[in-house]
């Protein structure tokens, strides 16, 4: 890697493959683009264990991680443990105060624990989870992706979401959100860039916003 070019490593949603930036070009003369993949966790893991173990994945120092959704709550993990340049998080939360009061209120009732997760070979039930909204109509689209069909992966990560216990995001966290994200609604989200109709899925529909803006919020100190 050239010296002048700033590595950036992408983390997808839960559930989701590495695809779902096909629609983000950052300029190869400036960025070195490298995505990650979601892994299934093993028996017991801890989040702060995951995000150690995603680290090893990291092969440039002082970087810049950009994560969605519950991607974005683990590239904060991550944050703890290696060198970051900037950390950008999209469509998520920077701390348990944010979460929706459906999501505490199943933190303290253990009302997750009862959801049909072994129905994840369900595409249309998956993505209401991973992208919180129906898929009807765009069911081929998100079975592209949508990649990981694990019961396991999927309590696990609902689980992780729910129980998230950040309270101080990293100092030098951006956080872009949607107005209209159905998961995580804004009017929780305190302190970020505001996509004007912009939903939990922008990163996919709203690749355009994110190709004119995204390399000046990287950029800028």
């Amino acid at each position: 890697m050239k010296a002048d070019k700033i590595p950036v490593y992408f983390m997808p949603g839960m559930a989701a493959s590495p695809s779902i930036f096909d629609g983000i070009g950052l300029s190869d003369k400036k960025f070195e683009v490298q995505r990650l993949s979601w892994f299934v966790p093993e028996k017991g893991m801890t989040f702060e264990a995951y995000a150690k173990k995603m680290c090893r994945s990291i092969r440039h120092d002082n970087v810049v991680l950009i994560g969605v959704s519950f991607g974005g709550l683990l590239v904060q993990e991550m944050a703890n443990y290696i060198s970051t340049r900037k950390v950008i998080v999209i469509s998520t939360v920077k701390s348990h105060k944010e979460l929706p009061k459906r999501m505490l209120f199943a933190k303290y009732t253990k009302a997750h624990k009862l959801l049909p997760t072994g129905m994840v070979n369900n595409v249309e039930l998956l993505a209401k989870y991973a992208f919180g909204e129906t898929v009807t109509k765009r069911l081929e689209l998100y079975e592209q992706y949508l990649s990981i069909r694990d019961k396991h992966y999927i309590d696990w990560s609902i689980d992780k979401i729910v129980n998230w216990k950040q309270e101080r995001p990293p100092d030098n966290l951006i956080h872009i959100h949607g107005e209209k994200d159905a998961v995580f609604p804004i009017s929780n989200i305190k302190d970020c860039i505001t996509v004007k109709n912009g939903t939990h899925t922008m990163i996919i529909h709203r690749a355009k916003w994110f190709n004119e803006h995204l390399p000046t919020i990287i950029l800028e100190s």
